[in-house]
């Protein structure tokens, strides 16, 4: 794949990503919790959320829509960035954070969260690949381990706002 093809790819995912994450914000949750993901090799109800994180150089509040699935109790979201064989933003800013916020459709909470390991990982990873096929392409793309991070409730807040955004 030539650079300029690689350029373009990631510009019209960023554009994607973008008008996902505004129509979730906009609705209050409304709109974007449940989104056709076929065209990406997914399933027609592909489920997301958002999560709400501090830039660990700039400072800066950042919110961004995730698949996820809900591992008794936890919801699971994975650090894949399309197979690249570099961790997505997201996760070097989570890391650098003992909490994160999140949202399912119309409904927000503060969070702990911790990466799972071992054959935790392996099952949740798997069950994920079940939800959404296109991480096991993703996994097959890249020689780096795949994140798979566990978020846990901790306490109720408020639905995240374009106005969060810094």
């Amino acid at each position: 794949m030539s650079d300029q093809t690689s350029a373009e790819i990631i510009r019209a995912a960023e554009a994607f990503i973008a008008s996902h994450r505004s129509a979730y914000l906009r609705s209050g949750g409304a709109e974007g919790h449940i989104m056709d993901t076929t065209h990406a090799g997914g399933l027609p109800f592909g489920t997301h959320c958002l999560i709400r994180y501090k830039g660990r150089k700039s400072g800066k509040t950042l919110i961004a829509p995730l698949c996820y699935g809900d591992i008794g109790g936890e919801v699971a979201i994975i650090g894949s960035k399309g197979g690249a064989d570099h961790h997505p933003a997201w996760y070097l800013n989570l890391v650098a954070s003992p909490q994160v916020d999140f949202q399912i459709a119309t409904q927000a909470w503060r969070a702990t969260w911790r990466e799972a390991s071992g054959a935790e990982r392996e099952k949740v990873y798997n069950m994920m690949v079940d939800k959404f096929p296109f991480f096991d392409n993703y996994r097959k793309a890249t020689s780096r381990l795949i994140p798979v991070i566990l978020m846990k409730p901790v306490e109720p807040i408020a639905v995240f706002r374009e106005a969060d955004l810094d």
